[in-house]
């Protein structure tokens, strides 16, 4: 069938495949680097009690069959191994029906790695890499030109990401239809940036501005995907844009940069494609079929994205074919951060010597400036922007860190930038408190040198030791 390929796409396909190979990466090396203090053996959420106690059918997975940390850990390590085989190209040198399979590892890999991860796998982006991987599969290699309904399918993927977050802020907090949100949002977004206090002070009409493009972008040049070139590549490179202004104001993992994958593939890139022999019969059979599955998946992702009761970042099958995604549909006015502070005195006085436990990325130390981490995913910092919100977040896996933190554990304090006790002597007690956080002012700034200003407003946890439990307290 000649209308099956798309020649005019091979070098979009290749700058696709090479770029989503590198998304895959990082997510394989952040879950092995993280796994054994979230959910290994002795991890807050243990896998083992989660497969316990729920069946395959509904999180299918390999360690549905089997787990220990070390059987993690080589299947993590396979996927980065896989992912940089794909960076390096070696797709484009096996047999088409080799590519397939070669690509259709790492989705087989993560996918068993997002439906046992729980609360710290819970994230839109996760399902967004899942379903993009599993397009991936069917783009092919050197032997056939880009399937035109593969290609059509990752534009369907990438409207549903910028149209359904931009449905979801027009129906939510009213800040964005006043074009008001960016006031609040930079400074409190889950884990700033670099520039983000820089953002922050921007002039107000600025802000506004910023705004009304975004609900252009995300509301109106989703649409213009579907039109004829150069105009889809406009739109493509318009999205891009605004996805490159975005990392540079937050720390989103990989969200903003896997939205420009997807708007790559509709990229028409200059150049002469080789020559390819036909394509195979088979290839089109199984590729047609795939689609015309997905399309039909697509109708509940479809629905809710039309629905007065639009939700957010949701699977409607436990294969992430076909997903809902958006973000921010309401933004926080104030910033409140969990401060977690140990003591090795005897007794928990307000007067005793109680030290803080500084994470990588969230933040903490007010003199502290942010760094740059995405599109590498610190999953405990962002459950504590989580947590900070609301106790009923963390009550699954709080009182776990604090017990391990009550214990020196190894795996744990990798996950932080600095613990304040030496590993042969863990602290006596632990506590929470909750702090608001704003940003400093230009003259705070030059005068302290601190990007941050905090205040204290209450007890978050008491001092808890091993002996005692832990009892997260409501604002």
């Amino acid at each position: 069938m000649e209308w099956f390929t798309a020649t005019d796409y091979w070098w979009s396909r290749l700058v696709f495949q090479r770029a989503l190979a590198v998304v895959y990466l990082v997510a394989f090396l952040g879950a092995a680097l993280q796994f054994r203090a979230l959910i290994g053996e002795r991890g807050m959420l243990p896998v083992p009690r989660f497969v316990a106690q729920v069946p395959f059918r509904r999180a299918p997975s390999v360690f549905q069959l089997h787990y220990t940390d070390r059987f993690f850990a080589a299947w993590a390590g396979a996927g980065c191994a896989v992912s940089v085989a794909l960076v390096a190209g070696l797709d484009s040198r096996l047999p088409l029906w080799g590519a397939m399979v070669l690509w259709l590892v790492p989705w087989v890999l993560y996918l068993s790695i997002v439906n046992v991860g729980q609360t710290w796998y819970g994230f839109g982006w996760e399902s967004l890499l899942l379903e993009v991987g599993f397009l991936a599969v069917f783009l092919g290699n050197d032997e056939v030109g880009p399937p035109v309904v593969v290609l059509f399918l990752l534009r369907w993927v990438l409207f549903r990401v910028e149209f359904g977050a931009g449905l979801i802020k027009m129906r939510g907090d009213a800040c964005w239809r006043k074009l008001t949100c960016l006031y609040f949002h930079h400074e409190t977004q889950p884990m700033p940036g670099p520039l983000s206090w820089f953002f922050h002070h921007l002039p107000k009409p600025l802000h506004r501005a910023e705004v009304a493009a975004n609900h252009v972008t995300q509301l109106v040049v989703p649409v213009l995907l579907f039109t004829p070139q150069p105009i889809a590549t406009a739109a493509a490179a318009l999205m891009i844009l605004t996805q490159l202004w975005l990392v540079l104001s937050g720390n989103f993992a990989w969200l903003n940069w896997l939205t420009i994958v997807l708007a790559l593939s509709a990229v028409a890139f200059p150049g002469t494609p080789p020559d390819v022999p036909g394509t195979p019969l088979w290839y089109e059979i199984v590729v047609l079929a795939v689609a015309a599955g997905l399309v039909g998946l697509s109708y509940r992702p479809a629905r809710n994205m039309l629905s007065r009761r639009q939700v957010m970042n949701r699977s409607f099958d436990p294969l992430h074919l076909v997903n809902t995604y958006g973000a921010f549909g309401s933004v926080s006015r104030t910033r409140h951060e969990v401060v977690i502070e140990g003591t090795a005195d005897d007794e928990p006085r307000e007067d005793a010597d109680w030290r803080e436990y500084e994470f990588k990325g969230k933040p903490g130390d007010p003199r502290r400036w942010p760094r740059q981490f995405a599109p590498y995913h610190l999953r405990l910092d962002w459950m504590m922007w989580f947590a900070a919100l609301s106790p009923a977040y963390a009550g699954s896996w709080f009182g776990g860190l604090v017990e391990r933190l009550l214990e020196n554990d190894r795996d744990t304090l990798r996950l932080l930038r600095r613990s304040p006790f030496p590993p042969d002597a863990p602290p006596r007690f632990v506590r929470a408190r909750l702090y608001r956080y704003r940003y400093t002012t230009w003259r705070e700034l030059r005068e302290t040198g601190a990007y941050w200003k905090r205040t204290y407003v209450r007890e978050y946890l008491p001092a808890t030791r091993l002996a005692t439990g832990v009892e997260l307290r409501d604002p």
